[in-house]
């Protein structure tokens, strides 16, 4: 070879080549991802949601350094399937995070800002106020005017967020007055009669006439009155005073409250730190069930999986002979609970174990004169939601089993056989473990499914019966799902947001550590041949 002859250059690989046709699409691309999240940027913080508006910062950002480094080039094309793994699993986790540090829930729904916003439109009445006799009118595009008529002839026009003011005829639009002292147009609007009027009270009623000290207010079909602000803010000392009795309200947990208590709503949500999380531990009346409700928690979750695997495991093993006569309709009849959703599924079978008219029940009763109380009973309502379980899963192990079942060689079973292993050592020593291989995992998420299965303990029974002397809604059919939701949302005490955030990070910790416990035990993440 001469060592003079140009050595040729390498070729540069087409991945994360630079052309100019490339950066231009590279450019627009980003245009209109940066456009419409700053668009999306600009409406978040209008509506002050700080933390979602953060989360898409953080994204677009992400987006920004994936499209514009060419050493990123692989990344791209995961990069929708990032951004929705974010804001659908990754987003919802932080939000949740943060809403169990708040007091957020009933009474505590809104901004501090939009609070002071609240408490400042309320208004009161004071006396000697000026009360009128009102006629309403109408623009086409849905705007009002009110034409208020006093004592001693005083008519004044009224139009929202304008001073009230006295207006002659010919003036700012207002034609002549009619033998009742209204005018018969005013120019823009159209005049409502009595019978009109009454379809928009309720809009009319939500509007401020005027500015200022002077602001009218519509009270009811026959009258309107100038109110005041009954609440003055006082930014400075971060206080409210009423007007009426000189009371201050100062800023208590997210409410203004008073000396004497009094507090004024709505209240807004602020930080408590870890306060959700010291109210479910800590309080007597939330834990004093815990224990009983956690253990039925575990098992429900181990006899559901258990019931449903081997009675599903039993019918594929029962019909893996092809030769069976009607195989293929009666496996197609097996899986018609699977095809039903499962809120029709289970208020059926409410319906059937109804103790006065349900099917079930009255056949026990004229066959053996006795039937269970399935929704009384602590046992037998514990055994019908296994029961209704049972029905809802067996057709997903049984069609999972089916499929394994093809894949264990039938050689192994003749050496077995002749080996001298009956039907049961078979069984044992080679179909459930080698089934176990495949179906192992979707063992751990069953149980984790069931352990969470709000629908069949809700929709059936709501969890009772009630647990006799337990301070708060609590029965005995109760897993702890269903627990969080009497606390947080059917306790009396309106949606409490934060609080049951709280106790769904304390579930969410809980099903995680057991989770990894059960793969760390099967070893799923080991090699296919060690999960057993």
């Amino acid at each position: 070879m001469d060592a003079t002859a140009p050595v040729p250059e390498p070729k540069r690989s087409s991945i994360g080549s630079i052309t100019l046709v490339g950066i231009v699409v590279r450019l627009v691309i980003l245009a209109l991802i940066d456009g419409f999240a700053i668009w999306f940027i600009l409406n978040l913080l209008q509506d002050q949601s700080i933390i979602l508006a953060a989360a898409v910062v953080v994204i677009t950002l992400f987006a920004n350094v994936v499209i514009l480094r060419n050493d990123a080039f692989p990344i791209r094309w995961m990069l929708a399937g990032l951004i929705l793994m974010t804001m659908f699993s990754v987003y919802p986790i932080l939000f949740t995070v943060n809403i169990s540090l708040t007091n957020f829930g009933f009474g505590h729904l809104v901004t501090k800002v939009q609070a002071i916003d609240q408490i400042e439109n309320i208004m009161y009445l004071p006396e000697g106020a000026g009360e009128y006799t009102w006629t309403a009118y109408r623009s086409d595009s849905g705007k009002f005017a009110v034409w208020l008529q006093g004592p001693e002839g005083i008519a004044l026009l009224a139009l929202p967020d304008q001073e009230l003011v006295t207006v002659n005829p010919g003036e700012m639009g207002v034609g002549e007055l009619d033998e009742d002292g209204i005018p018969e147009s005013i120019e823009g609007y159209e005049r409502l009669n009595r019978l009109t009027v009454v379809r928009y009270v309720s809009e009319l009623g939500e509007l401020s006439f005027g500015q200022g000290d002077r602001i009218a207010q519509i009270q009811s079909l026959d009258g309107a009155a100038e109110l005041k602000q009954k609440y003055i803010y006082n930014e400075e000392a971060d206080t409210f005073t009423d007007q009426i009795t000189g009371k201050v309200f100062s800023p208590v947990e997210g409410l203004f409250t008073a000396a004497d208590g009094e507090q004024l709503k709505p209240g807004y949500r602020i930080y408590v730190g870890l306060q959700n999380f010291a109210d479910f531990f800590a309080s007597p009346a939330v834990t004093g069930p815990l224990v009983r409700i956690v253990s039925w928690n575990f098992i429900f979750a181990f006899l559901s999986v258990t019931t449903t695997f081997f009675l599903g495991l039993g019918i594929a093993l029962i019909f893996n002979d092809h030769n069976l006569p009607g195989r293929k309709i009666i496996l197609t009849l097996l899986l018609i609970p699977y095809t039903i959703p499962s809120l029709i599924t289970i208020m059926v079978w409410r319906g059937m174990l109804n103790p006065e008219f349900g099917i079930i029940n009255r056949i026990m009763e004229g066959m053996i004169g006795w039937s269970p109380a399935w929704f009384t009973d602590p046992y037998w309502a514990k055994a019908a939601i296994l029961l209704v379980n049972l029905w809802l899963g067996y057709p997903y192990f049984m069609l999972v089993c089916s499929g394994a079942l093809q894949a264990i060689p039938t050689d192994i079973y003749g050496a077995a056989e002749v080996d001298g292993a009956n039907m049961w050592q078979r069984f044992w020593r080679i179909t459930l473990p080698l089934l176990l291989v495949a179906v192992g995992p979707l063992l751990v998420a069953s149980f984790i499914f069931n352990f969470n299965n709000f629908n069949v303990i809700f929709l059936f029974i709501k969890g009772g019966p009630p647990i006799a002397g337990a301070a708060t809604n609590a029965g005995h059919t109760d897993i702890l799902i269903s627990y969080v939701y009497n606390l947080a949302f059917a306790g009396g005490r309106g949606a409490q947001y934060g609080f049951a955030a709280a106790i769904t990070m304390v579930v969410f910790i809980f099903v995680a550590v057991m989770t990894l416990v059960q793969f760390r035990y099967t070893k799923m993440w080991e090699e296919v041949g060690e999960n057993v």
